[in-house]
């Protein structure tokens, strides 16, 4: 967990990062990765130390956040079938929470690599949907921290199940998941039908002169 001071600035970042991704993840893709590069090596690299090692943290929380913002950029090019199997797994996690419980490891792996598979295929649409829902949570999660909730930060830093998984949320959040999927649902239809465009990342062949074109 971040100190007490740095908590305000985290979450003004999830809430820029998240309000970016939701509505305009397509059109900003490379910013979009290196903003939850940023926020998840943060979070991983600032979790070694404890709440009373303010400096070591918070470098570490720097030094994290640039590698994971560094690294997610380098994998721009299979960004799309990460995308991909993060929203299998997500499905995966989904079907098993309302059947069994949680899924076995063989099972989200499988649908990952189905996921990333299809993102292939569907690659504006996959591209819509994981960064319009990813997007919608993290907005959600900046905004309640940002309202004086210090819950979501503090579960974030510690890797807490409801902060990864926003169909299981905390106590007394019941109304979360469904906030989720209306804000991703509705940062879905603004970037399908204004923000997105039809140009973008995909390159269309120019059927005329054989050349690609914007």
């Amino acid at each position: 967990m971040l100190p007490a001071a740095y908590q305000l600035p985290a979450a003004v970042v999830l809430l820029v990062g998240g309000f970016l991704a939701c509505f305009f993840g397509y059109r900003l893709f490379k910013v979009v990765l290196a903003l939850f590069g940023f926020i998840i090596g943060a979070l991983a690299a600032s979790s070694v130390f404890g709440a009373t090692d303010t400096t070591p943290m918070v470098i570490a929380a720097l030094v994290g956040g640039i590698a994971g913002a560094a690294l997610l950029l380098a994998a721009y090019f299979v960004g799309v079938a990460l995308v991909g199997a993060g929203i299998g797994a997500l499905i995966a996690n989904l079907i098993w929470t309302q059947v069994e419980g949680d899924p076995h490891p063989f099972v989200v792996i499988l649908f990952s690599v189905a996921g990333a598979v299809l993102a292939t295929w569907l690659q504006r649409y996959v591209i819509i949907l994981g960064t319009a829902f990813g997007g919608a949570w993290t907005l959600l999660v900046g905004g309640l921290a940002i309202m004086g909730d210090s819950g979501p930060l503090k579960a974030a830093a510690q890797g807490d199940v409801w902060v990864a998984y926003p169909l299981n949320p905390a106590p007394g959040m019941t109304w979360l998941p469904w906030a989720w999927i209306a804000l991703g649902t509705f940062g879905t239809v603004v970037q399908m039908f204004w923000t997105g465009g039809d140009k973008g990342r995909v390159v269309k062949p120019n059927k005329k002169k054989g050349l690609p074109k914007e």
